[in-house]
């Protein structure tokens, strides 16, 4: 019984090894560093910025913020509202991005349009949101799909038409035609490209929201941030400042778990790419 338990609980160990070797210590350690040199200087009146608190002011933020619920609402809904766009943008991007692949028809005839929307910056919708849907959650919405659906349908396109042509002799072989050429061939070929453009789409997605939210929603991170500048409340403000920040490495780094479980090869194929 206690080998058996032992063998059943050796690949965890490892794993949990492999995470701690893994691990940015000495980043970590550097930050934390920055942290306290920030802290010392601020005391020692050596920042000449009147408005820059000391780490330990931004603490009291926190709870004052966290007594009051306004940070947990403020988090919640960008982060509702960022998670819903972006499943949007990867329904349409990836949709959209296969069939355009598919057929040199379609991609022909929307090529020109597709390079001239997706050069216009994503933020200059925002504006045009606000007089189309008001200062609202729709308008917010809007603005992430928006941004969002461009990454994951060019990434899609891309690597949809990089399908090799081997790959398509396949498919031919075995009849596969349709639907199941499309789930059996291109996707998985595909994947990589996919990925990528479904985690950059996801970063835009979380800068898009937390955007419309500093122009007019008044809800949310972005939403907070400005209240806290108008209030002259720095120590508050730079509590949803990082809350931002913080919320895209969870974000991020949930989004890389579920794939890196779902599809380990293809996940780390696409890693690789987006490096090099």
């Amino acid at each position: 019984m206690t080998s058996t338990l032992a063998m059943q609980l050796g690949p965890l160990r490892k794993t949990r090894r492999s995470w701690v070797r893994s691990f940015n210590w000495t980043g970590v350690a550097t930050l934390l560093a920055l942290v306290v040199l920030w802290e010392v200087l601020d005391r020692a009146g050596a920042l000449s910025f009147d408005f820059i608190p000391a780490p330990s002011e931004i603490v009291g933020g926190v709870g004052e913020l966290v007594i009051e619920s306004s940070l947990q609402s403020a988090v919640l809904h960008t982060a509702s509202v960022a998670l819903t766009g972006w499943a949007i943008a990867c329904v349409i991007g990836v949709g959209v991005g296969i069939a355009l692949g598919l057929s040199r028809t379609a991609y022909t005839w929307t090529a020109a349009s597709i390079e001239v929307l997706r050069s216009f910056p994503s933020i200059t919708f925002v504006p045009l949101a606000v007089l189309l849907f008001g200062f609202s959650y729709t308008m917010e919405l809007v603005v992430v799909v928006y941004a969002a659906t461009w990454q994951v349908l060019v990434n899609t396109l891309e690597g949809v038409r990089a399908v090799g042509p081997g790959l398509r002799d396949v498919a031919r072989t075995f009849h596969l035609a349709g639907l199941r050429r499309v789930t059996a061939i291109i996707m998985p070929a595909a994947a990589g490209k996919i990925i990528v453009g479904m985690r950059l789409g996801l970063n835009l997605a979380l800068i898009l929201a937390v955007a419309a939210e500093v122009v007019g929603n008044p809800e949310g991170l972005g939403y907070g941030l400005v209240v806290e500048q108008n209030a002259l409340r720095p120590d508050r403000m730079f509590v949803f400042f990082i809350s931002v920040g913080l919320l895209g490495i969870v974000l991020n780094a949930i989004l890389q778990w579920i794939l890196a479980r779902a599809l380990p090869g293809v996940t780390a194929a696409a890693e690789r790419g987006r490096r090099s």
